[in-house]
């Protein structure tokens, strides 16, 4: 409605969110690797995210990620070039949400 008491439509604007709608960890690529993988994985609210590497006696080898994210799709690289041969497990730990998976690299 205006000042006036008069009423004026506008046309519909559409607005696209791009927002992840639940959690979400996505296996490695490519998968074996050697000597670096990617790893996705997406966020539907701002959280503290932990993604970390670890070895089959389950030592913590690397932190990829270790900080407050807002919600959203994301990608890491992983170079395992100082690591053996191996499989290894990568794990996404936010305040409500955890995941682990296994990804192999060959050399």
């Amino acid at each position: 409605m205006d000042f006036d008491g008069s009423f004026k439509f506008s046309e519909a604007v559409e607005i696209e969110i791009n927002v992840p709608i639940k959690f979400s960890l996505k296996q490695n690529y490519p998968n074996p690797f050697n000597p670096s993988t990617t790893i996705k994985f997406s966020i539907p609210i701002a959280e503290f995210v932990a993604l970390k590497i670890y070895d089959v006696l389950g030592s913590e080898v690397a932190t990829l990620v270790n900080e407050e994210k807002p919600a959203g799709f994301y990608e890491v690289k992983f170079d395992a070039s100082n690591l053996v041969s191996g499989f290894y497990f990568y794990r996404l730990q936010t305040g409500s949400f955890v995941e682990t998976k296994k990804m192999m690299l060959v050399k």
